[in-house]
């Protein structure tokens, strides 16, 4: 096989994961390349909603549609085919009954019914099985980062989003948040949203902001569920939060354990929760240590009076190497997207 083609299927493999972005939760995001004994695409595919054929079966389809055999051939996939009957069979049986001889995946999937057993089947089955480097394998596992951490930790992976201006400040002078940045950084940050199983906020954003925190700006296949905090029974019936499209839940009776929650949302197969709240909830979340990646827009205006960014005491020291590393500063139209993680 021509040496580039397995480095130039693996990034097309990786694309086409990238498209299962807002459509396959609580499933990972995974994509499948098959190339002829020459390096020729043969088929390719994504996976499809929960219940639906794996990366590696829409991979299969496509060549037949295509009129290719597939005996001998390479298939690249993004993660680990899967080897255990869940909602689908198991992709190893799909590929062996198949013919293909060899399967190159990015990275070993977390979870403990796969976890290396996959690779293991193919491997007794007699194909040849190769694990690409760890770049590649890297990229693969921040698809689905969110995955990863429900395998390995029982939880979602956290992101909190906020939005500052110049001078720190989180809100308007009348304490409005929603309108700090541009048109483009509200079109990204519902990219981020469609990338969440679920969209978390609190009472007092509800009351002061009446958001939707559906998607909307870009396309999806899929609404994350929206999760509100109430511990005192104050969300009003007329809330956009609870209109269509999508599922809203509201949870009430007294403080909440946020960690407790964390697991109990893990339990429900959310992959990824993005955190969307006022000072007060978002700073209990990060005294918990429970956020993973903070998302900070940051718009080039002065807002003087507003309210400070300071006030979430644990975010007072957001620029202090000890505490967090800065992994993206990408400009999104006017403003600034800004993404940290804990050191």
């Amino acid at each position: 096989m021509n040496p580039p083609a397995i480095p130039v299927a693996l990034r097309r493999a990786l694309a086409l994961a990238e498209q299962a972005v807002g459509l396959t939760d609580p499933n990972p995001r995974v994509g499948c390349v098959l190339l002829s004994a020459d390096g020729r695409e043969l088929g390719a595919g994504h996976t499809q909603a929960a219940g639906q054929a794996h990366a590696e079966v829409m991979a299969l389809r496509d060549a037949a549609a295509r009129g290719h055999d597939v005996r001998g051939a390479t298939a690249v996939v993004t993660l680990e085919p899967c080897s255990h009957h869940g909602r689908t069979p198991p992709c190893c049986d799909a590929l062996i009954a198949a013919g293909i001889a060899r399967v190159v995946v990015a990275v070993e999937d977390p979870n403990p019914q796969v976890a290396g057993q996959g690779l293991a089947r193919l491997r007794a089955a007699g194909l040849q099985v190769d694990v690409a480097d760890a770049d590649v394998a890297a990229v693969s596992r921040e698809l689905n980062i969110g995955f990863f951490s429900r395998m390995q930790r029982g939880r979602p992976f956290v992101r909190l989003k906020s939005a500052v201006s110049l001078d720190g400040r989180s809100a308007l002078p009348d304490g409005r948040s929603q309108w700090i940045t541009g048109e483009a950084a509200r079109t990204d940050g519902h990219a981020w949203r469609r990338r969440a199983g679920a969209v978390l906020t609190g009472i007092g954003t509800v009351l002061a902001d009446d958001p939707r925190l559906d998607v909307r700006l870009v396309p999806t296949a899929r609404q994350p569920l929206r999760i509100v905090l109430d511990p005192r029974g104050r969300m009003p019936a007329s809330a956009r939060i609870l209109q269509p499209p999508g599922e809203a839940r509201v949870i009430g009776s007294g403080r909440v354990d946020l960690a407790a929650l964390m697991t109990a949302l893990g339990d429900q197969g959310i992959n990824e929760l993005h955190v969307e709240a006022g000072p007060g909830l978002s700073g209990a979340f990060l005294d918990a240590g429970l956020v993973d990646e903070l998302l900070i827009y940051q718009a080039p205006l002065l807002i003087g009076a507003g309210r400070p960014l300071a006030e979430l005491a644990a975010l007072s020291g957001l620029d202090a190497a000890r505490r967090w590393r800065l992994i993206e500063a990408t400009p999104v139209g006017q403003d600034l997207r800004l993404r940290l993680r804990p050191r």
